[in-house]
């Protein structure tokens, strides 16, 4: 970016340097402005006015704008918190963590973890209370 001072208004004005050699830009890169969701008209290039690539009205959801299953907190989470009322939940989580189910929604990804963590010490505490239960009988 250089920086020009004007001396009339003493404003500072800023111009990258692409705006001066726009014959060395890609075709595709001369016609978009540094403001993410705006393009420049060619002829309105040495105006300076900027225009929107597209406007409100043509909103489009994301990955991101739908709810998650199972009541907004997404199958990892309502996994984790009624496996303490029926693990097997855990279980099933973990199997959806490994087979990597987030990659359908990133947003899945804490919940299967937490399960699976949950399912891990569930199968670690099944195990020493099975071998105390082992060694006590006679």
């Amino acid at each position: 970016m250089e920086e020009t001072v004007d001396l009339r208004n003493g404003v500072e004005l800023a111009a990258s340097v692409s705006d001066k050699h726009l014959d060395l830009l890609r075709p595709s890169a001369r016609n978009y402005s540094i403001f993410r969701g705006q393009a420049m008209d060619v002829a309105d290039h040495e105006k300076g006015n900027y225009t929107l690539i597209r406007g409100p009205e043509d909103f489009q959801t994301g990955l991101y704008d739908k709810p998650l299953p199972c009541y907004g907190c997404g199958i990892g989470w309502f996994s984790f918190l009624f496996g303490f009322l029926c693990p097997p939940l855990w279980y099933y989580a973990t199997i959806l963590y490994f087979g990597n189910y987030y990659r359908k929604d990133p947003r899945e990804r804490a919940g299967l973890g937490a399960s699976a963590i949950a399912a891990l010490i569930c199968s670690v505490a099944l195990l020493i209370v099975g071998a105390i239960l082992m060694l006590r009988s006679p």
